[in-house]
């Protein structure tokens, strides 16, 4: 399967400010492109390409004041498969963990492990272990939280959205995410494209795409909260703690969003 991906983001800044992104598909992506994937700007702006620490490959730029544009199309080919699905992944015990997955264990920005963890006992405490422990986990969430765009919110945490029980689908994969690690899981959030494939069709405009990964059985494993179901054409950019350090753009000055646009569309012949 063939997909074509792309961005047109456009910012009206009232000053020259730094930017960084994370628009670039993830280095363990980059095999499957069939174009380039480079980040294009009007005006054009030099740029720094870089990697950052966990993995993921972003870009660094001033932008000058006024209108400036991001913008990318480019193809990769997929597998048009659904998510692998780790029927038999064994959750791994803590001291036998590689130490690069140990900080998926812990509070970060987003994910209040020390505050949801007597909840999550309460919840999971005598589910199996593993993979089913996991799918508990999405199940719920994505039972007892409702999605709105009209629900977006920087400010939202993974106690929040469990008290406020509403969010956008990086909140799903907050809440799953705090819980799973204060089960002892290891849990990352991701990010990327994932187009209205094999679905039936949205009129929702096209965004960008959260989800998470928990590691079991020697690897990282693809859970999404908010669909809680295998979905095919998922296209990884970018994993972090939390969507802290995954942020799309991140600039250090105002910036006002003018215009966003996403495409994720498979190709046919």
């Amino acid at each position: 399967m063939l997909i074509r991906l792309g961005y047109d983001i456009q910012f009206e800044a009232t000053a020259e400010i730094p930017i960084l992104t994370l628009l670039n598909v993830h280095p363990s992506r980059t095999k499957d492109l069939r174009e380039p994937d480079q980040l294009q700007t009007d005006p054009v702006l030099n740029i720094e390409n870089y990697v950052d620490t966990f993995g993921n490959h972003g870009c660094r730029l001033v932008i000058p004041q006024g209108r400036v544009r991001f913008h990318n199309s480019t193809l990769i080919e997929d597998s048009g498969q659904p998510d692998l699905q780790g029927f038999d992944a064994a959750e791994i015990p803590i001291g036998q963990l590689p130490v690069d997955v140990l900080p998926y264990l812990m509070n970060s920005r987003y994910c209040e492990v020390d505050l949801l963890f007597n909840t999550a006992y309460e919840l999971f405490g005598n589910a199996p272990r593993g993979w089913p422990l996991v799918q508990a986990v999405c199940r719920w969430v994505h039972t007892k939280v409702t999605f709105g765009y009209n629900f977006a919110t920087p400010a939202r945490t993974a106690l929040g959205v469990y008290t406020e029980r509403v969010g956008v689908c990086r909140d799903f994969q907050h809440l799953a995410i705090t819980f799973c690690r204060a089960l002892n899981i290891p849990a990352r959030y991701a990010t990327g494209y994932l187009g209205d494939i094999a679905v039936p069709y949205s009129p929702d405009p096209m965004d960008f795409s959260a989800w998470f990964e928990v590691y079991l059985g020697g690897r990282w494993w693809t859970c999404d909260a908010r669909h809680d179901a295998p979905r095919i054409g998922r296209v990884l950019m970018a994993t972090g703690r939390d969507a802290t350090d995954c942020a799309i753009t991140t600039s250090f000055g105002r910036a006002q969003l003018m215009h966003f646009k996403v495409i994720s569309d498979e190709v046919r012949p």
